[in-house]
């Protein structure tokens, strides 16, 4: 808003001016995005060396800050191998859209009230949807690199996506009862008595933990990518800036999941208690606080929990997580439905 009155009073017309605003913000907004991976990877990488005892990236910079830094430009200024039988275009293409999808969640993720790209009302619908089109990127790595490990590797990274964005759905299901809202800012808002991960949804915040862990395809379920066993499974033909561009939304999307747990089950920017001085705290560094927090635990589990065998991890989502989420469905409905209404009659409100 001041941005679009400070065009104004330049004489610029009210569309133009908005449009301007809009396109001022979202380079911002994205280019914070982008930058704060690089200190996301490296708090990933401290925080194993630091459970194995290591120091961890502790040259390039200040405590390794510029670590990652380089790191990105020693891959950008590599040459990038090409597989001579790979269809080029699609090769190409693929990180490209990986990294443009995981880019384009982040607008109607409401960093704060009111700072948002697009407070649409559909906006959970929009983040399912964008998480379902990442299959592509993947699909399309593997199949354009023309090897078959790396086809076999993205068939089995589609498998797991789909069977964890399953339950995944069913949990939002479960959130959006509660909040009655499908806008991510009212959802919040809906939270202002108590965060639905402190309800009886907190089972469904397990869950929606376990199935980021299998969507992102972060340890213990990295059963696509261990380098170890699979040397990157799709990936396995990309080098340089191509490989960069993966990496880069793998780790947007990682953080993008911590916000939305964020923001569906610990009340987003909301503080704990709404007292003084716990209010006065802007409501930005509340929700990057829980997205640390979030982060935190999600790094920590690698360093304790073994690597699943893929028909645990099927198993694991299809037998287990999957029956829990339908049936938290049920029970949240009617929770919403009966119990609500009878416990607001008794206490009055």
């Amino acid at each position: 808003m001041f941005l679009i009155n400070w065009f104004q009073q330049l004489g610029l017309a009210y569309p133009l001016a908005w449009t301007l605003a809009q396109v001022i913000f979202i380079v911002v907004y994205a280019g914070i995005v982008m930058v704060s991976v690089a200190f996301w990877i490296l708090a990933d990488r401290k925080i194993w060396a630091a459970v194995q005892l290591r120091r961890g990236p502790n040259v390039v910079g200040v405590f390794g800050l510029l670590q990652t830094f380089a790191d990105a430009m020693k891959f950008m200024f590599k040459e990038p191998i090409i597989p001579a039988a790979a269809n080029k275009v699609i090769f190409l293409a693929a990180p490209i859209i990986s990294a443009t999808l995981a880019f384009a969640a982040w607008a109607v993720v409401p960093v704060d009230k009111g700072w948002v790209i697009a407070d649409i009302n559909v906006g959970v619908l929009y983040l399912f949807a964008i998480s379902s089109l990442g299959v592509y990127g993947v699909i399309m790595g593997g199949w354009a690199s023309n090897s078959k490990y790396g086809f076999l590797a993205a068939l089995r990274s589609a498998a797991q996506m789909v069977s964890y964005e399953v339950s995944i759905g069913f949990v939002i299901i479960t959130v959006l009862l509660f909040a009655g809202s499908l806008n991510l800012t009212k959802i919040v808002e809906a939270q202002a008595h108590g965060w639905f991960a402190f309800s009886i949804l907190f089972p469904m915040f397990v869950v929606m933990f376990i199935s980021s862990l299998a969507e992102t395809q972060r340890p213990p379920f990295d059963l696509l990518e261990a380098e170890s066993e699979l040397v990157a499974g799709f990936m396995v033909e990309y080098s340089s800036t191509p490989f960069l561009l993966y990496f880069l939304g793998e780790y947007m999307n990682i953080i993008m999941l911590c916000a939305l747990m964020s923001i569906m089950f610990l009340g987003g920017w909301l503080p704990p208690v709404d007292i003084f001085p716990l209010n006065a705290v802007p409501g930005v560094l509340w929700l990057l606080l829980k997205i640390i927090v979030l982060f935190f635990f999600i790094s920590m589990v690698k360093a304790f929990v073994p690597r699943y065998r893929y028909d645990q991890l099927m198993r694991m989502g299809w037998k287990f997580l999957l029956p829990i989420s339908i049936l938290w469905v049920v029970i949240a409905g009617a929770w919403v439905v009966f119990a609500r209404p009878a416990l607001a009659h008794v206490f009055g409100g």
